[in-house]
C-alpha cells in the first residue's frame, strides 16, 4: 500500500507536548495519528465527543459570578427575591 503525507498545522508547544506524550506511551506521533485515522474510518465517526460548552460555565462568567457573590457577602449590593414577569 502506498503511503501519503498528511500535513496539519498545530501550535508549536502543543506539538512538543504531543510528541512527548506519544514517546512516553511508546508511539511515534505518526503512529498515534494513524491510530486516530483508522478509528475514524472504522467507526465512521470522530472517536470522542465534540460539543460546545454552556457559556454559563465559561471561566469568564464563573469569575464574574464569584466576584458578585463575594460582593454580596461583603455587604455590597442588594439581595432580592426573583421577580417573574407574568406576561410571558
Amino acid at each position: 500500500m502506498a503511503l501519503s503525507t498528511l500535513t496539519a498545522r498545530v501550535d508549536e508547544h502543543d506539538k512538543l507536548d504531543f510528541d512527548n506524550f506519544c514517546s512516553s506511551v511508546g508511539l511515534t506521533s505518526s503512529a498515534a495519528i494513524n491510530i486516530y485515522v483508522k478509528t475514524v474510518l472504522r467507526e465512521k465517526r470522530i472517536p470522542f465527543e465534540i460539543k460546545q460548552e454552556d457559556p454559563f460555565f465559561s471561566a469568564k462568567n464563573q469569575e464574574y459570578v464569584l466576584k458578585s457573590v463575594n460582593e454580596l457577602r461583603a455587604g455590597k449590593g442588594t439581595v432580592h427575591e426573583l421577580i417573574e414577569d407574568m406576561d410571558e
